[in-house]
């Protein structure tokens, strides 16, 4: 009778999976995390000042300024649901023009990230992994700083202008969107490439033609998503002191008119919900 060699059997797989074993690895971090930091829930208890503080600020949730609180206002001074109404397009002109060269550079260094354009052309082989290692490395490096930490460094060198807001939210952006993009053209379907390269196609055709249509639906549908993204991030720019709703936010914070600032977070909130409807329709579109 021969004896199966137990070192050559297959192992099954563990009482909790590979899956379990990284949810229980994640959960066991989080809670070590936890204990390093000393949190107690307890903390999150406020004290006198705390309770009335949030009693003033949470009862003006459900009454919203419709005119400015303060009483020394100068006189033909803007109204102030048309003020919030110039800030939150403000917003959207922030989030638009930071979304363009985001997009732009996401595209090149998506393509140049890629692998689809070269894994089957020997001859572009050594290149094309020495331009996709630097493109990803390029991305990850812009990807890897905070839009926040963006905006101080170009606070700090150009002040409070338009340029610097548009650039801290650039940056990240373009790096986010370059490494979904590669990811996704690598994932594109390649039968079509395929057929283009057997008739004799470039690499670079072969691309175009065969692999970035596959994979453009996609890419389109995140752009949208990464464009919401984009609209709260200006706002939180505003608390720099760039002109978009947050700026607003933080001015009637610090006075005390909770009323109105209410009134600027149901501006921000109405927008997105509307930009999120918008870009929900157009990616069924593009998917469906």
């Amino acid at each position: 009778m021969i004896t199966p060699d137990r070192s050559l059997a297959v192992r099954g797989p563990g009482p909790i999976g590979a899956r379990g074993a990284v949810l229980l690895l994640l959960v066991g971090a989080g809670l070590w995390a936890g204990w390093a930091l000393r949190l107690d829930p307890r903390q999150l208890w406020p004290s006198d000042g705390g309770w009335q503080l949030a009693h003033d600020f949470f009862s003006r949730a459900w009454r919203p300024a419709l005119t400015h609180q303060a009483a020394d206002l100068p006189a033909g001074s803007t109204p102030l649901l048309v003020q919030a109404l110039i800030a939150a397009g403000r917003t959207v002109v922030f989030a638009a023009a930071a979304m363009l060269p985001s997009l732009v550079l996401g595209i090149l260094l998506g393509f140049g990230g890629s692998t689809a354009w070269w894994a089957d052309d020997r001859r572009q082989y050594r290149l094309g992994g020495l331009v996709s290692s630097l493109c990803r490395i390029f991305a990850v490096v812009l990807r890897s700083v905070h839009e926040l930490i963006w905006a101080v460094l170009f606070l700090a060198a150009f002040g409070v202008t338009p340029l610097a807001a548009v650039a801290a939210l650039t940056l990240p952006y373009a790096g986010t969107l370059a490494k979904v993009f590669a990811e996704m053209i690598d994932e594109a379907p390649r039968q079509a490439g395929g057929a283009f390269r057997d008739a004799g196609a470039s690499s670079v055709q072969v691309f175009a033609f065969g692999l970035l249509p596959r994979a453009m639906p996609d890419m389109m549908a995140y752009t949208l998503y990464r464009f919401e993204c984009a609209l709260r991030s200006a706002a939180v720019l505003g608390f720099f002191g760039f002109p978009t709703l947050g700026f607003y936010v933080a001015a009637s914070f610090e006075n005390l008119y909770y009323g109105e600032v209410w009134t600027y977070l149901y501006a921000l909130l109405i927008l997105v919900v509307v930009v999120d409807w918008w870009s929900g329709a157009v990616r069924r579109r593009l998917l469906g």
